[in-house]
């Protein structure tokens, strides 16, 4: 009888662990023990009890998935990175045998993903998993800047394939399992979610003040002292924004505050 792999998600993005968990439950061999939206939350966890395979969001609030790995007692799981990076960055992954998964996931991926970590545990190949992550991460340089970032994004809108500018973007918020690209008065529902628009937007003019919003720091016009360290960002044509207190770091190093 095959042995159940004990999964643990970490994203902090619900419709993202929503469709990987859907996904992962279609698979006979699986349980899922549990998922996780905050990343020191996960580690803690994982500390205590690491289950067979960790599938691991890698731009998260707060904390993100190389930083949580770097902060584990020991590297007792399988880990499968679950990203929006583009096919250039994905090249490290394969470079350095360790498994990833392009959001959105797809069963046939996730499939063979779960082979392959049913191979590495039957030939008890974990003991290399910690220095093939480690040179990932250094191949990756861990910083957002190492993104490829595009002229103009491509979108999909009444059978057409039409091309935003990047700079042209107010800002970009989340609508159940899209997004919306807020352009002026007008707005453009696309199919991703917000950690695959964080790695095609460049991170030099874009900046994420809560888990559902994007900014493009151009269109700051002030931050307004909201309660418990959170503000309201407001842009220049008056639009009121909230910002996290999660986010209020990288919001306050990005404006040079």
């Amino acid at each position: 009888m095959t042995r159940l792999l004990r999964v643990v998600i970490v994203d902090d993005e619900a419709p993202a662990r929503e469709g990987l968990r859907l996904r992962l439950q279609r698979e006979s061999d699986v349980l899922v023990l549990g998922e996780f939206a905050d990343p020191a939350m996960a580690l803690d966890a994982l500390n205590a009890d690491a289950p067979d395979v960790v599938f691991l969001d890698i731009e998260m609030a707060g904390l993100d998935g190389f930083s949580l790995l770097k902060r584990l007692d020991r590297l007792n799981s399988s880990i499968v990175f679950v990203t929006a990076y583009d096919q250039y960055a994905a090249r490290a992954f394969e470079i350095n045998a360790v498994d990833y998964l392009l959001k959105p996931v797809e069963q046939e991926r996730l499939h063979d993903a779960l082979e392959r970590v049913r191979a590495r545990l039957a030939s008890d190949d974990r003991g290399e998993l910690q220095d093939r992550v480690t040179r990932l991460i250094d191949a990756l340089e861990v910083s957002p800047a190492s993104h490829r970032v595009p002229e103009r994004i491509a979108i999909r809108a009444d059978d057409a394939i039409r091309f935003i500018d990047p700079a042209t973007i107010d800002y970009v918020d989340a609508a159940g399992d899209s997004v919306r690209i807020h352009v002026g008065s007008g707005v453009q529902v696309v199919r991703k979610s917000m950690g695959e628009m964080m790695a095609v937007l460049d991170p030099a003019r874009f900046v994420r003040i809560h888990r559902s919003t994007i900014v493009n720091i151009s269109r700051i016009k002030e931050l307004q002292p909201y309660f418990h360290g959170e503000f309201i960002v407001v842009l220049h044509d008056g639009v009121q924004l909230k910002s996290s207190r999660s986010y209020r770091e990288g919001l306050l190093k990005q404006l040079a505050i």
